[in-house]
């Protein structure tokens, strides 16, 4: 929300700079993004002064060139060559002095011109940029005081603009005056002397004439309707100030209505539309819902296909715009409209949030109309543009305002228990404090209750209309706090907290450790918004689009389903570093994957699932360095990350299930069930190529995905044990074998385990070869053997034993051959 400074000391008056206001601000809530400050003129006109001419002979040298004495206020006269024709002995003129930019670029320099010093520039008004004169200088009132700078002279105001970061709960303060409403309460709170000064619209009547009548038929969609018919209107430019105000808010001024109406939004947060009277068809304006697949133009020049959920502004033929969102392009004011009909209404938020978000369509009236505007602040929002246009643009109101609004908006009542309030807040404010703070936040006190020394025990409040999130005796509270200060609640010497038995192991301290080991071994952890695009599900198979949860009011198509896997996440973040040069990189994710269970109805919390995820991405060659080449990462160098991270809980990968990973997403990998479970732990492999290419990755990428409901049991159901290093030396043996291609590694590793008995402690694999000598569809595998007793020193027939057994247990269960 942007609001400009000087605009808001219209409503609010006190002595507070920009940079106190900003502070006030934040302190109440209204959290301040940044303070920009402009000048009506770039520069201010640093640097110019008012200078009066005391001499003024010709140039020596010249026929057109006359040589000044200027008195700047100084002790000693200035001399200036200047070539102004109409330059006098005893004017009072603008002087750029030496050093002073004007325009862009445009440095003062103390010069000679044929032969005379010449110390500034005596200026035109093109020359400072206030005017387009350059028939000769400036002449000022003989009254201007020498020495005065430019910009106080010609009172050049300097803009300051404040973006505010608006909740969504906040609409009340998306406007000058709901800002300086809650700027006042907690200035005069604090002893800083301020007023609130809102405008009066008791100058509105009625006038003579008929009217345009309103028929409401959506009285769900449009609780409140009110339009008045104002005729004899000269379009043309805004006023100056008018114009002023507007473009220090970053809005291009149209014409006087239009830009009355925006005027009013940005001054009270109510949305305002203009109709051209005489372009309303049949007489009659009719709030009604669109019929399904009905078409009407919008300002934009585009057509837009109406739902039957969409609100309408419509005349006897048709839609004239999409109400609470964006006018029609044929009922528009144009500069040769002389009747207006002015729109000033309560749409229900669900109907124009809806619509905006169908049509992406974001305008200032959808973003306020969608959070909840003020339903009773309607006809002081007319009153006041009436007013306006008729000042303005010369206009009068005809017959009598219509409105229609079947039930009259009224202000919630709450009851207020004030000793309840202070335990709250923590704080005893007292009653007075309390009720100072109600009372300049437009709170109406209904009814109070006492005690027999006259102490304010509660009370009954309407809560102000504006304020569309205020139901409850805390929210009140909550009001108190922010303009009372949160800052000002002392901490107290003491805080008395329950302290819950935690189940071993706990699973915050398990993921801190997961995240401890991934960032130690160079992984970045990176957090991805759950909201994603469906089109990513659309030709997936593993997780495929109709399990998706949709989002049935999505801030756009690129966010309009919850994530099924972090994977895609995943992709978009390595894109987006290598489109920034970053080609090598480790990263990692956890976080919460959802899905939906088309068989059922969806009703009910058991067709939707939710748990959480980590993944892991690498890609690209690891740092070049002076002792090696890079290397190219792989597949196996994920894998062996994957496998630390299992062991480390205990873990053995190589005691699970093992199946392909779906080739979708992987062009080669695993998928690891837990063992004796149906449960999916992780899958892990080379990202296919072709779904690289759908995010722009040109480079391999490879990428795993851990269930942390499934690791989380694995780590229950491992017990870690310690014990001594062992006293006796353990011995290595190495075999090569030849088996089938369909023969893998871990089934070799598992029957070595089973053959070994105890005494293997580990098998590694060293090599693996294909090619010369080798029958078709064999493989050679290179393997080598830890062997160790803990309880004594074992010999080479003990070793040769085991070797043999080992051989024996691949050859029977694997048809291996020894090479």
């Amino acid at each position: 929300m942007t609001i400009s400074y000087n605009w808001l000391k219209d409503y609010l008056h006190c002595g507070l700079s920009p940079e106190a206001v900003c502070e006030a601000l934040t302190s109440i809530g209204l959290e301040v993004d940044a303070l920009e400050q402009t000048e009506a003129i770039p520069g201010g006109l640093k640097g110019v002064i008012v200078a009066e001419v005391v001499e003024c002979v010709e140039h020596p040298d010249s026929d057109h060139l006359h040589v000044t004495k200027l008195n700047t206020g100084e002790p000693e006269l200035l001399q200036v060559v200047c070539g102004a024709p109409n330059v006098a002995a005893g004017q009072k003129v603008l002087l750029a002095t030496v050093g002073t930019v004007l325009g862009e670029d445009f440095k003062i320099k103390k010069s000679k011109i044929r032969g005379v010093e010449s110390f500034g520039m005596i200026c035109a008004e093109d020359e400072l940029g206030i005017g387009e004169d350059h028939s000769g200088i400036m002449v000022l009132d003989p009254s201007a005081v020498p020495g005065t700078p430019a910009k106080e002279y010609l009172h050049l105001e300097t803009q300051s603009v404040i973006e505010i970061g608006l909740t969504a709960n906040r609409v009340d303060a998306a406007s000058h005056i709901g800002v300086a409403r809650d700027l006042y309460a907690y200035l005069k709170l604090n002893g800083i002397p301020c007023s609130l000064e809102i405008p009066d619209v008791s100058a509105f009547s009625e006038g003579e004439g008929e009217a345009v009548p309103v028929e409401l038929l959506a009285p769900e969609a449009a609780p409140r309707y009110t339009g008045t018919t104002i005729r004899g209107v000269k379009v043309g430019p805004s006023p100056e100030w008018l114009q002023k105000k507007l473009l220090s808010i970053g809005l291009r001024p149209i014409n006087n209505v239009v830009d009355i109406t925006n005027f009013v939004l940005m001054e009270i947060g109510q949305p305002l539309h203009a109709f051209d009277l005489n372009k309303i068809r049949g007489g009659k304006v009719i709030v009604r819902m669109a019929e399904e697949g009905e078409t009407m133009v919008t300002l934009d020049s585009v057509e837009r296909k109406l739902s039957s959920s969409d609100l309408v502004i419509a005349d006897a033929e048709g839609p004239m715009c999409i109400a609470g969102v964006f006018g029609g392009i044929d009922s528009g004011v144009t500069e040769q409209t002389v009747d207006v009909f002015l729109e000033s209404a309560y749409f229900t938020p669900a109907y124009i949030r809806k619509t905006s978000k169908r049509h992406t369509l974001k305008t200032d009236a959808s973003f306020r109309y969608e959070r909840g505007c003020d339903p009773l602040v309607t006809e002081w929002a007319a009153h006041r543009a009436a007013l306006l246009i008729s000042e303005i643009a010369g206009g009068k109101v005809c017959g009598r305002v219509q409105e229609a609004c079947p039930v009259k908006p009224e202000k919630k009542l709450i009851e207020l228990d004030y000793a309840r309030m202070e335990a709250f807040i923590g704080k005893k404010l007292g009653w007075q404090v309390m009720e100072s703070i109600l009372t300049d936040l437009a709170y109406e006190f209904v009814e109070s209750r006492c005690d027999a020394e006259g102490n304010h025990l509660g009370a009954t409040v309407a809560a102000p209309s504006y304020m569309v999130d205020v139901y409850r005796e805390c929210d009140v509270v909550e009001e108190i706090l922010r303009i009372y200060g949160y800052n000002n609640i002392e901490l107290p010497a003491g805080m008395k907290i329950s302290v819950n038995a935690t189940v071993k192991p706990e699973p915050e301290a398990v993921r801190n450790t997961i995240s401890d080991f991934l960032a130690a071994n160079g992984f970045v952890e990176t957090m991805n918004n759950s909201l994603t695009k469906s089109e990513y599900y659309s030709k997936c198979t593993t997780w495929p689009e109709e399990k998706c949860v949709r989002i049935m009011n999505p801030l756009s198509t690129d966010l309009n389903v919850l994530r099924q896997t972090l994977i895609f996440n995943g992709l978009e973040v390595v894109a987006y570093n290598i489109n920034r040069q970053i080609s090598t990189m480790r990263t990692f994710e956890y976080g919460s994957v959802y899905s939906f269970d088309p068989q059922k109805d969806g009703k009910t919390l058991d067709s939707y699932e939710e748990h959480q995820n980590y993944a892991l991405f690498m890609t690209g060659p690891e740092e070049k360095s002076w002792r090696a080449e890079a290397r190219k990462g792989n597949f196996f160098q994920l894998k062996g990350y994957v496998e630390l991270l299992l062991r480390r809980f205990g873990a053995d990968i190589w005691s699970m299930e093992t199946t392909p990973a779906p080739s979708d997403i992987f062009a080669e990998g695993l998928s690891y069930r837990l063992q004796g479970s149906d449960k999916l732990l992780l899958t892990l492999g080379t990202v296919a190529p072709a779904l690289c290419r759908q995010f722009g990755i040109k480079q391999p990428v490879f990428a795993a995905e851990i269930s942390w409901p499934a690791l989380f049991e694995l780590i229950k159901r491992d017990k870690i044990k310690y014990k001594e290093l062992p006293k006796f030396p353990e011995v290595r043996r190495d075999l090569a074998v030849l088996v089938d291609e369909s023969v893998t590694y871990a089934d070799l590793r598992k029957s070595a385990l089973k053959a070994g008995k105890k005494l293997v402690r580990n098998v590694r694999l060293f090599d693996v070869y294909r090619g010369d000598r080798i029958p078709e569809g064999k493989k050679q595998y290179a393997m080598s053997f830890i062997l160790q007793d803990p309880d004594k020193t074992l010999v080479d027939a003990e070793v040769e034993k085991i070797m043999s057994r080992i051989l024996s247990s691949f050859t029977n269960e694997w048809g291996a051959v020894l090479r």
